[in-house]
């Protein structure tokens, strides 16, 4: 009877306990977090870090996913403006299409961080938190040049360049990125584009799908590589970097005889580090998002409590109605010398999730 009385009031204690945690975060409010897709491993990964971050700080959280549905993403965020959130973290399809829902946030006091990609053509927009995008172009560029040899004089190769989708606003920041490495070797004759295909108009993904960057390279293949070969593609992303590879595999490429080209990406997925592995996809870009979480939920922890916000970038980030002030990280290049250390060394994997 006393163990049983003991567990009861254990059991009355620890509901006790959890109803303090859920006032505490009731009383710090709730940050609503709209992201684009789970179609992608990182942004599960981005909703799951913040999720556990701003716990960890005493908020509630919203977290909600679009499915790459514009209307989806603009009614969730249109409910958490409804349901009084304190904050709005938005990773946005489409970063254009957003403006009258956060003239309606502003307008109920609501808060707006713009989460990895900037959301454009509103004054409502109060910060910005994310990669050095211009970097991670440069990054993917400077694998593919020294993967090629460039800098020993090596060539000329042909490349192909593709870009990721045009309404997402970091896309054009990496394909920028990319050519301020790329466009001199073109210019120079060692880089030969045989498609003629440049600028984000020509080789742009829309929602950055790797079945069109599939479709895409067939056609390239067939119209421009009978007799020629392809030694390098530019790859804005994983996801499309994989695409790409399928239709190399598919006419032959990744055989003693005619080995892959080198292929860039971004976001470090397990696909991905699995195909480096196995000598395919040839570099990747990291950007840990676990220190992102922890950057938005810094800034979100000043804005509230009318502090100054931690930002290190006033000029860049220019939205087409304002500059908006942005926290900006490093990212990382990832090959097949570094991935353990770097991926499973910072515990952002481990070695199972990579090698099972």
């Amino acid at each position: 009877m006393k163990f049983l009385k003991s567990l009861v009031a254990a059991a009355a204690l620890g509901a006790l306990a959890l109803s303090a945690g859920a006032a505490s975060a009731q009383d710090k409010g709730t940050i609503g977090i709209s992201m684009p897709t789970k179609s992608s491993a990182r942004w599960i990964a981005d909703g799951d870090n913040m999720v556990k971050v701003f716990t960890e700080k005493g908020y509630g959280t919203d977290l909600q996913y679009a499915e790459d549905d514009i209307p989806n993403q603009l009614a969730q965020i249109e409910n958490m403006v409804t349901k009084g959130v304190k904050v709005l973290v938005i990773a946005a399809i489409d970063g254009t299409t957003l403006s009258a829902v956060l003239q309606q946030a502003h307008d109920s006091g609501i808060k707006v961080i713009a989460y990895d990609r900037l959301i454009r053509d509103s004054a409502n927009v109060d910060y910005y938190a994310t990669f050095d995008n211009f970097q991670v172009g440069v990054i993917q560029a400077d694998s593919i040049v020294d993967g090629l040899g460039l800098k020993d004089g090596k060539g000329p190769f042909n490349i192909e360049l593709f870009g990721g989708s045009p309404d997402d606003n970091n896309a054009f920041f990496f394909y920028d990125g990319a050519m301020s490495v790329l466009q001199p070797y073109i210019d120079s004759g060692k880089l030969v584009v045989q498609s003629g295909q440049m600028g984000m108009d020509k080789v742009g993904t829309l929602r950055w799908d790797g079945a069109v960057a599939q479709a895409r390279m067939d056609n390239l293949l067939s119209a421009f590589y009978t007799d020629k070969r392809v030694d390098a593609v530019l790859s804005p992303y994983d996801g499309l970097s994989i695409g790409i590879l399928s239709s190399l595999k598919g006419v032959g490429y990744g055989t003693p005889e005619q080995p892959m080209p080198i292929v860039s990406g971004q976001d470090a997925e397990v696909p991905s580090i699995k195909s480096m592995i196995a000598g395919e996809q040839y570099s990747t870009v990291f950007k840990d998002t676990r220190e992102l979480a922890k950057v938005t939920a810094e800034m979100v922890d000043a804005l509230l409590a009318g502090k100054d916000v931690p930002v290190n970038d006033t000029k860049t980030y220019d939205n087409g109605v304002k500059v908006v002030p942005s926290y900006l990280l490093k990212p990382v290049s990832v090959g097949r010398d570094n991935w353990e250390e770097i991926l499973v060394g910072s515990g952002y994997y481990t070695k199972d999730q990579i090698t099972q």
